[in-house]
């Protein structure tokens, strides 16, 4: 895949009609935002758009309303935050590609700004119909993604648009798709990858693919107990893919015949049961990896893991992280993930950490300015790892 895209910057916005394709997909709680970093995210590609006299609309998802309007998942509080940021009025839009969003965008001046209501509130949008394309298409004369959370998937306002209008990225899918793809391309060495999370048949293809490219593969969190398993070793309760416990030895023997380090946790945290709620206080003992007993499961990696971990980051240039490496909702269970995002956040080397689970560590932590990036897209970065086109970049307009 050909990350060198085309950007805002290579393209003529004054006096056009620019649909932005944003990630506003925000979590809210009672009708109010709770946390509004994705919309601070596309304010540089907006910002831009405005100054350089683009008449911008704006479009985004929220939520899963499955093609029905749900009043509870309108964009309307979206705009709201988006005036108070821009200091100027943002234009809202009753509907996606009916009579008031095109009168809208018809109405728009040079600097103007609106948001179309939410795009998922028409079925075609997931099923990538083309006439939403069109009639999304219609409203504007050049196309920005910016929505790199949803790059991953070709749906109307993602792919299918750029069928019809000449597409750019943002500011932001250029961040990500050049960090991610220089890492991936042409990583400064050693470069090591850490994965963590719950299951191995959601990593196969991610783990299948850094073989190939890094020094050191790290493989902790639920994830772990699978190749523990393939090794021999009874793992208790802990959480066991044992349908791919042949595929975890295929890939340790993969990596040992291209000499790439596999590490595995070599001693473990258990407890007698999961803790309900998750936070909730629990009795744990830290065993060797080998060693878990019956009616006892892993939760988190133990010290001396955490120390072998940190041993390899420490003399990395680069290193990718995607997953945690244990419990880490539970404060008794995050000591391994905390080590891991101390480790990153202590080395001179590029750091990337994919979104999701372990960005939301990072950033709980209090470790993510010490992270060169985070990525804003859990799936879409996972695929990235996996080597797989995005449609939403793949669509865009090489340099």
């Amino acid at each position: 895949m050909n990350y060198n895209k085309m950007s805002v910057r290579d393209i003529d916005v004054k006096g056009k009609r620019v649909l932005c394709r944003c990630d506003f997909n925000v979590p809210t709680k009672e009708g109010k935002i709770t946390s509004d970093k994705r919309i601070v995210a596309a304010m540089p590609t907006i910002e831009y758009l405005v100054s350089n006299g683009a008449r911008v609309i704006l479009c985004s998802h929220m939520g899963k309303p499955k093609g029905e309007v749900k009043p509870e998942l309108s964009l309307k509080i979206v705009a709201a935050r988006l005036s108070e940021l821009l200091g100027k009025d943002v234009l809202m839009a009753a509907d996606v590609v009916g009579e008031d969003a095109k009168a809208k965008a018809d109405s728009l001046q040079d600097g103007d700004v609106m948001l179309l209501e939410n795009v998922r509130f028409i079925a075609g949008e997931t099923k990538n119909d083309p006439a939403l394309s069109k009639a999304l298409a219609d409203m504007a004369e050049i196309f920005v993604n910016d929505a790199f959370g949803t790059a991953h998937r070709a749906h109307s306002s993602t792919a299918g648009v750029a069928d019809y209008l000449p597409a750019v990225c943002g500011f932001l899918v250029e961040k990500e798709v050049s960090i991610m793809g220089k890492a991936l391309a042409d990583p400064a060495r050693p470069f090591v990858a850490i994965l963590g999370g719950a299951k191995v048949s959601d990593k196969l293809n991610v783990i299948n693919n850094l073989i190939e490219r890094v020094d050191t593969l790290i493989i902790g969190g639920g994830m772990a107990y699978t190749f523990l398993a393939a090794k021999g070793y009874s793992v208790g309760d802990s959480l066991l893919d044992s349908s791919k416990i042949d595929y975890c030895r295929d890939m340790m023997a993969k990596a040992a015949e291209k000499g790439v380090k596999l590490l595995l946790p070599v001693d473990t945290v258990i407890a007698a049961a999961f803790p309900s709620p998750i936070d909730a206080p629990v009795e744990v003992k830290t065993v060797p990896s080998c060693e878990i007993p019956d009616h006892f499961e892993g939760l988190d990696i133990g010290e001396k893991t955490r120390e072998l971990f940190a041993a390899a980051v420490k003399d990395a240039k680069t290193v990718v992280w995607n997953g945690p490496m244990g419990v880490f909702e539970n404060p008794t269970l995050a000591k391994g993930t905390i080590a891991m995002a101390q480790a990153l956040a202590d080395t001179d080397a590029t750091t990337i950490v994919g979104g999701g689970d372990s960005a939301a560590a990072c950033e709980q932590l209090g470790f993510a300015d010490a992270i060169t990036h985070i990525s804003t897209g859990g799936g879409a970065s996972l695929e990235f790892l996996e080597g797989l086109e995005l449609p939403g970049i793949a669509c865009l307009k090489d340099k």
